[in-house]
């Protein structure tokens, strides 16, 4: 899929739309993609902060749509754990942005190709307006060529 359309896509997908989550940027090769989310009346608690589960919402799915995307069908590509760790309270605007490299990509392909399963760590920032840490997340994911 084109990343334009899956942007646009995602920003009408309701868990986001619901969360006050947007996905700013997709770029073409799906090796970057910055999301926000607005500090909203329905996505704060009741300390007028960002709500955590919204914040992991918002970081929850992106490296696995970017990786189904690069590595293609011949791939299976699941989250296997998450962790994420709440550094200061979020308000105003928060973001946050994946980048996977040539060499990372590489790298799955050359350890999947030879049968084996690979299982990267992912580290993820949440920041906030004047690019203050929010949370730390911490995302694993399963990533294996599909069997014939």
């Amino acid at each position: 899929m084109k990343a334009k359309i899956l942007r646009r896509a995602l920003n009408f997908w309701l868990p986001f739309l619901g969360s006050g989550i947007s996905i700013k940027h997709i770029s073409d090769d799906y090796q970057d993609i910055q999301v926000e989310m607005k500090l909203r009346w329905y996505n704060k608690t009741s300390l007028k902060t960002h709500f955590g589960g919204g914040m992991y919402a918002m970081v929850d799915p992106f490296y696995l749509v970017m990786l189904l995307n690069i590595l293609g069908d011949q791939y299976v590509v699941w989250d296997k754990s998450a962790h994420i760790q709440f550094i200061s309270p979020g308000l105003g605007t928060i973001s946050a942005r994946f980048q996977l490299s040539d060499e990372q990509i590489d790298e799955i392909r050359k350890v999947t190709d030879a049968g084996n399963t690979f299982l990267p760590v992912y580290d993820i920032d949440i920041v906030g307006e004047h690019g203050q840490r929010i949370a730390s997340v911490k995302k694993q994911l399963y990533i294996r060529k599909k069997k014939d």
